[in-house]
């Protein structure tokens, strides 16, 4: 009798490389259904800062779409965005919500408990302190195609409100290079899937050639069972 070397390593390159092969084929379904627009890139960043606070903590980790190469981003009132403004911050984007985009009017009549946009008290549920919506008085008439920044902490926040001398502070809404969203969960799974069923995949083949060339030396010999005497 002859014992078949790398039987058994055959076996399992045969269970990796099909595993492995569904996992990308499922991972690459899964991103493909999750995300339609598979040209958007997402970027992950720490929140260095409390001007966002309570809707960011400092440390915190946030998830952004950077946009596609020559898009424009969507800005709406309420957004998160990322701005690239170094005569602001010159050692990085800022990160700061849209208050108004162009033809609104924003305002702050100091001893009021809200802001004034279009003349009517706005509800910002998202600020820290409700009964403070800014440190100081303005009133603003954004220019078409730009927009009115404020932080979340309105009393530790440096944004539109404090830069009037440059545009009444507004800014371009070509500045923003990024916009939170929720943490892309399907896109990370999809990601992850594939990884892992590439690796099991390669992992496959490695041990499928290793018992292809096992089988190929020359068979040991079994020892027959001589029966007792």
């Amino acid at each position: 009798m002859e014992r078949r070397r790398g039987r058994r390593r055959g076996i399992w390159a045969i269970v990796l490389l099909v595993a492995g092969g569904l996992l990308v084929l499922g991972g690459a379904i899964r991103g493909a259904m999750t995300d339609q627009h598979s040209e958007v890139v997402y970027d992950k960043r720490t929140i260095p800062s409390e001007n966002m606070r309570p809707t960011y903590e400092p440390g915190d980790t946030a998830w952004f779409s950077m946009g596609t190469d020559g898009g424009n981003f969507e800005v709406s009132r309420g957004d998160v965005v990322l701005v690239d403004v170094p005569e602001w911050v010159p050692d990085g984007p800022l990160l700061s919500r849209v208050v108004a985009v162009g033809g609104d009017r924003i305002e702050y009549r100091r001893g009021e408990t809200t802001l004034r946009l279009n003349g009517a008290p706005l509800d910002e549920p998202y600020i820290l302190d409700r009964s403070r919506p800014s440190s100081v008085p303005f009133d603003v008439t954004v220019p078409q195609g730009r927009m009115f920044l404020m932080g979340d902490n309105r009393m530790n926040s440096f944004d539109s409100s404090l830069r009037p001398e440059n545009d009444q502070g507004t800014l371009p809404k070509s500045s923003v290079i990024g916009e939170d969203v929720p943490r892309p969960t399907g896109l990370l799974v999809a990601g992850g899937a594939m990884m892992v069923g590439a690796v099991a995949f390669l992992g496959g083949g490695v041990l499928g050639v290793w018992a292809l060339v096992v089988r190929r030396r020359r068979p040991e010999p079994v020892a027959p069972v001589w029966p007792a005497a």
